[in-house]
């Protein structure tokens, strides 16, 4: 009796942490798809409106704001980040690129773009911090502002909105970057 005693004792906590970091991924993932859902009615309608150089602005002026409004709603740090930025205030921290890294990783084994995944619970400034990242594929539509072919009006407007532009070059089914949620637990 002792010993399922003790194994009950045991198993009760790291029952009761996974189905805690279950419950925050399908949260996170929840609250990235209304994100990127509102992200992309936005930028639909912009290259309906006005093309490329309207999703541009739709990039530069109400992404943040998007971001800004879903991070309020929730209390969590929610962004997007990736290996390549275009705008250097989206550059990933050490554990974002560790995780983008391994997803490029996964990527070239095999596994596809739309389910590669990563939770974690990290230590960050002495608190336990729930962390998920989730991969953004390339469409073709996203190649107007972000392949290797760009028009001469939009290679300009880039550079003038963001002079140290890496997101370039990509091609259909890479890894653009990810969505990423901090959560304090």
């Amino acid at each position: 009796m002792r010993k399922i005693l003790a194994f009950i004792a045991v198993c009760i906590p790291f029952t009761t942490v996974a189905d805690e970091i279950q419950d925050r991924k399908q949260s996170s993932a929840a609250i990235i798809k209304e994100f990127a859902g509102a992200l992309q009615n936005e930028l639909k309608r912009a290259m309906a409106e006005g093309g490329p150089l309207q999703a541009i602005e739709v990039c530069n002026q109400l992404a943040p704001g998007i971001a800004a409004q879903h991070s309020k709603k929730t209390g969590w740090r929610i962004a997007r980040t990736a290996l390549k930025v275009r705008n250097t205030e989206n550059a990933p921290d050490a554990w974002e690129t560790t995780v983008l890294n391994d997803f490029e990783a996964r990527k070239a084994k095999g596994e596809a773009v739309e389910n590669l995944a990563h939770a974690e619970i990290v230590e960050q400034d002495g608190q336990r911090v729930f962390r998920f990242m989730k991969a953004i594929p390339t469409a073709e539509v996203c190649l107007k502002c972000h392949g290797a072919e760009l028009a001469e009006p939009v290679k300009t407007k880039l550079d003038a909105y963001y002079p140290a532009d890496q997101a370039r070059g990509f091609n259909v089914g890479d890894i653009r970057g990810a969505f990423t949620i901090s959560q304090p637990m």
